[in-house]
């Protein structure tokens, strides 16, 4: 039997966040014929550990854009406290960059409304990690190929520039026209403080778009030999979030 999906994601407070994350994860699951379970690195519940509960092995996919402090460092110390084995609980590379994801926030643009002659910036969550920040400016970089004009990087927290006052400064260089596309998994409150920098044209969330769930599947695909055989006999909580 195949191993079940850990889809993990950072968590939220967001109840439109949480709802994404299980999309997301539902529609992977289908596309590998799998089972799947979710668990948080904060914020809310399940946990790590509430998510491998009862698992002999399963397939960790990191649901994150950048691989931040939180993948690298939080999520295996959290796995090793929960006592998962890494030799039957491989995980994966972040979800990004990879042109997948660029493709989906492209989609999401056009979706928005992005028009020719507009201006675009890439908007993220932001970070402290120098690592995470090359891996949004070579997504930057990717977007900036396919549509065909620049495309800078605004933030919605702990790095500058922060994405109104990117806005701002286009605005002020005579950009009349200012889209946004998103560099998140989800909505919450870096999806709100991005909705109301002041651009005509914000896209929403990557979310469960077709293309996001293909790189998923590719992850589980490229760790599911290495995985244990999967029993999967949900906690509540598991259960509860699928």
């Amino acid at each position: 039997m195949s191993p079940p999906l850990l889809l993990v994601a950072h968590g939220s407070r967001s109840a439109a966040a949480a709802a994404e994350v299980r999309q997301l994860a539902a529609a992977a699951a289908a596309a590998l014929g799998v089972q799947a379970r979710i668990g948080y690195v904060a914020v809310r519940g399940p946990t790590i550990a509430d998510a491998v509960a009862g698992l002999d092995g399963a397939v960790v996919v990191p649901a994150f854009l950048a691989s931040g402090y939180h993948v690298r460092t939080d999520l295996p110390a959290q796995l090793a406290a929960a006592g998962a084995d890494p030799a039957r609980f491989p995980l994966t590379a972040t979800l990004g960059p990879d042109p997948l994801l660029v493709r989906a926030a492209g989609s999401r643009l056009r979706a928005a409304g992005l028009r020719r002659g507009d201006a675009v910036v890439l908007a993220a969550a932001g970070s402290a990690d120098a690592a995470a920040l090359r891996e949004v400016g070579a997504a930057a970089r990717m977007l900036s190929a396919a549509v065909g004009r620049p495309v800078p990087v605004g933030f919605a927290a702990a790095t500058l520039p922060r994405i109104d006052a990117l806005v701002a400064a286009l605005r002020a260089a005579g950009r009349r026209r200012i889209a946004v596309a998103s560099w998140l998994l989800a909505a919450g409150a870096f999806h709100d403080r991005i909705a109301a920098c002041g651009a005509d044209v914000v896209a929403a969330p990557l979310a469960a778009h077709p293309d996001v769930v293909t790189a998923v599947a590719r992850r589980y695909r490229s760790a599911a030999g290495r995985a244990g055989a999967g029993r999967c006999e949900p906690s509540p909580v598991a259960a509860a979030s699928r």
